[in-house]
């Protein structure tokens, strides 16, 4: 008779499927091996990237379209060193996404160096918590690790696992922890306040941020714009909360000189400002303090009390965003808003304001591609000029359809996102756009995409020269220095790595071009040259 032990590995990873988990990403190494069968046996696929940092960003990927944490997974030493900047980047853009390490047991560090440095305090300061597994209890840590990584604010969360205890034969598996109901801003004076203040204003504007970007709470603040006339301005990464050909949409909000121009105007002459799941980290210093409340209406609804001080409001409800917004609407009537127009003039004036509707730049390889692709399409962008300008002309229609790095700002994102959210969704369009530089320092994951057979497309800025810090050149008076480099021949590394390469240079072929990558079966590279100093005036 045939028994079958089952390992701490086993248990960490069963609660993972639990989860939701079906995909993980790194790099083997020999302290993570009983770990990745463990993976695979549980029904989690682990997928070869190239390097630590884009397999976190793959992970995230996943996690986007899945709403499952994503699971990185690196060795001992040089793989969890590789993985700290995906991890930073997971803390400040609230990703959850647990960090599996390889590491030596206990009592063989005390005598043995090579590769051992303490993991844990490596990523203690940029993760909700780190963990190392020991002789039990495996499955209580797994479980634990999840909701850490789920509940507000979500963020990743690391385990380190020594050899011997992954493997070590276990018999428990502890009791699952039930996740909460969502909570709602008690009864009281400060919610009749808010209602007060709802039922008398007569230029509401509504902020919507990472922390609304979930189902219900996405839903629910689609349905309060709607109901209350309410223009709505998100964060980059919640575009799509409300679909941005909605008249009330007035597009995201963060980097841009050009669109602030607009919209802070309106944030000054709002009488009541809502705040739904808003956090500023995603937004540049012009949005410090944006709002008066000594004379405006300010409601800041949040599921973690805010500490960062960057902007104020006269009432805060830390709750969550759905049951907050339907409290505060009990028994508001709606009333009719901005009697001077001032929003639709915002809006009209913003859909030509990065110059969209040229004949060739950033902005009009922006709506071309957004125009050729269907509804449900999933855009990712790299860090970089580029990125800045597409947040404002791309088009969201849902949540979590144009991913980036917002909160850290890394380079080197955009393809692996890509890659994660076809993976987690072969049916739906994926692009990636990056500049040439953000590519140049991913190029070995062109050879993922196609080890891994996922047909993204990946639109190229080619301007050889590293735009945005260029543009912060001249604009400093200070001299071009370590911002230009020779141009790549993108098409043909493509075409060299197993999938598809084109140049482009107009409208008409671009539009051609990813149609046809829409029936590849292999990733695609259109690289679309623009002219230096093509932003100028764009952002």
């Amino acid at each position: 008779m045939t028994t079958t032990t089952t390992t701490a590995a086993d248990l960490i990873a069963r609660r993972l499927y639990e989860a939701g988990c079906r995909h993980a990403f790194g790099i083997p190494g020999g302290e993570v091996l009983t770990m990745m069968n463990a993976l695979r046996a549980a029904g989690i696929e682990f997928h070869l990237a190239k390097h630590e940092n884009a397999a976190g960003f793959m992970a995230e990927g996943t996690h986007h379209v899945s709403g499952a944490p994503g699971i990185l997974l690196a060795t001992i030493g040089p793989g969890a060193a590789n993985a700290v900047n995906v991890t930073a980047n997971a803390w400040q853009d609230r990703v959850p996404l647990i960090v599996l390490t390889g590491c030596v047991d206990e009592d063989e560090a005390l005598t043995y160096t090579h590769q051992v440095f303490d993991h844990r305090e490596i990523f203690r300061p940029i993760t909700k918590a780190s963990f190392r597994l020991g002789a039990g209890g495996a499955a209580t840590l797994a479980d634990k690790a999840v909701a850490l990584a789920l509940d507000p604010r979500p963020g990743p969360v690391h385990i380190d696992l020594p050899i011997s205890d992954t493997a070590r034969a276990v018999d428990e598996a502890g009791p699952r922890r039930v996740r909460p109901s969502p909570t709602a801003p008690a009864p009281g004076p400060d919610l009749e306040r808010a209602r007060t203040w709802l039922a008398a204003a007569e230029r509401p504007l509504l902020l919507a941020g990472l922390d609304a970007m979930d189902g219900a709470d996405a839903n629910a603040v689609a349905d309060f714009a709607r109901r209350y006339s309410m223009p709505l301005v998100t964060s980059y990464k919640a575009k799509g909360i409300l679909a941005e050909d909605d008249p009330l949409a007035l597009g995201g909000a963060g980097l841009s000189p050009t669109a602030d121009a607009e919209l802070l105007p309106l944030v000054r002459d709002a009488d009541l400002i809502m705040l739904a799941g808003y956090d500023p980290i995603e937004m540049r210093t012009g949005w410090r303090d944006a709002w008066d409340p000594a004379r405006q209406h300010v409601i800041d609804i949040q599921a973690v009390s805010n500490d960062h001080y960057m902007h104020h409001a006269g009432l805060s409800f830390t709750c969550d965003v759905a049951p907050a917004l339907r409290a505060i609407a009990e028994d508001v009537a709606p009333r009719a808003v901005w009697p001077d127009g001032a929003p639709a003039r915002a809006r009209e004036t913003l859909a030509g304001a990065f110059r969209q509707n040229e004949a060739w730049g950033p902005a009009a390889i922006t709506r071309t591609v957004r125009a050729a692709l269907p509804r449900d399409a999933i855009a990712t962008a790299d860090s970089g000029a580029h990125r800045i300008l597409l947040s404002q002309v791309w088009e969201c229609y849902q949540p979590r359809t144009l991913l980036q790095s917002t909160g850290l700002c890394t380079m080197g994102c955009a393809v692996p996102l890509a890659a994660g959210a076809k993976l987690a969704d072969p049916r739906r369009a994926v692009v990636a756009f990056t500049g040439d530089a953000g590519l140049e320092m991913i190029l070995g994951e062109l050879a993922s995409l196609r080890d891994l057979r996922v047909p993204v497309i990946i639109v190229v800025f080619v301007d050889a020269s590293l735009a945005l810090i260029e543009l912060k050149q001249r604009g400093t008076g200070l001299a071009n220095l370590g911002v230009d480099f020779q141009e790549t021949d993108f098409a043909a590394v493509a075409e060299a790595m197993g999938g598809r390469g084109r140049v482009v240079e107009d409208r008409e072929s671009l539009a051609a071009e990813v149609t046809a990558a829409l029936e590849a079966d292999s990733f695609t590279v259109l690289a679309c040259r623009i002219e230096r100093m093509a932003y100028d005036g764009r952002l």
